[in-house]
């Protein structure tokens, strides 16, 4: 019997993401130095997070390696994001500023390298990257992606994947967010979007934006106009009077439940 050759593994790879074009230059060369020993493909670089999220929904990375001090969106905001990709990569930090390796262990870093980067300490990154198994990839990425509270500082922006894009949809932008089977949508004025995102954690992430108006509902609070008693709203299977909320800038109302009117009436009031 003639035995298979063994698949060829296609080489990891790997984004550039740093503000600074000397130091995207700097990971270029270190990468070649190491290429021997680490084989891998640099499918380009990133002057930012936006343009990194734009990149990899262009072209999957397996390994990304992030700048944390980026204007506009930190790295470890960018590494919160990844986590809605359909492939996230691997993070690993390059920084100058060693005050955020905690914060960048509580996103799932895999490793935290400090400027100026040497190439045994890059080569020794990559492995322990590549040590880790395939099947610990979205574990990682969903951990990442939920530990926005950890961060000390909230998200402005929660992503969510369309036709393989990332959009980054403002907090500020958010009417309500009701829990639908396995999604969450989002709606704003404009349309609706979809995310997995638990609906308690944003409510956890958020009580300063959001008020929880049903078991399935959150509403931001400015876009509250009023209340309304009811008999039966439309797709509401509720027979007896009830309240429900007005909102601004759209069309639905939403239901309060009986549990939740008194503490949605005494928070409207402060």
């Amino acid at each position: 019997m003639i035995e298979e050759p063994p698949i060829a593994t296609p080489p990891p790879r790997i984004l550039i993401v740093d503000d600074e074009a000397p130091a995207r230059t700097r990971l270029t060369d270190l990468l070649s130095d190491i290429v021997a020993d680490f084989p891998h493909t640099i499918i380009g670089e990133a002057a930012n997070g936006r343009s990194a999220l734009d990149r990899l929904a262009e072209t999957p990375a397996d390994i990304a390696l992030i700048d944390v001090q980026m204007p506009g969106m930190t790295g470890i905001e960018l590494a919160q994001h990844l986590g809605a990709l359909p492939e996230p990569p691997a993070i690993v930090f390059v920084t100058a500023f060693d005050e955020y390796a905690v914060k960048a262990f509580e996103v799932h870093a895999l490793d935290y390298l400090m400027k100026p980067v040497r190439a045994a300490r890059l080569l020794d990154a990559l492995n322990r990257v590549r040590a880790i198994a395939a099947s610990q990839k979205p574990a990682i990425a969903a951990a990442a992606r939920d530990s926005g509270a950890a961060q000390g500082r909230k998200r402005d922006t929660i992503a969510v994947v369309e036709r393989g894009r990332v959009m980054l949809i403002p907090i500020a932008e958010i009417v309500y967010l009701k829990a639908e089977l396995k999604y969450i949508t989002i709606r704003t004025t404009d349309r609706e979007y979809l995310t997995e995102e638990p609906l308690v954690d944003l409510e956890n992430e958020f009580p300063d934006r959001f008020v929880r108006v049903h078991r399935n509902a959150l509403v931001a609070r400015r876009a509250i106009s009023g209340f309304e008693r009811v008999e039966s709203i439309e797709g509401d299977s509720v027979g007896e009077p009830h309240w429900v909320v007005t909102l601004r800038d759209v069309t639905e109302r939403l239901p309060v439940s009986r549990r939740q009117w008194p503490i949605v009436k005494e928070t409207m009031k402060s």
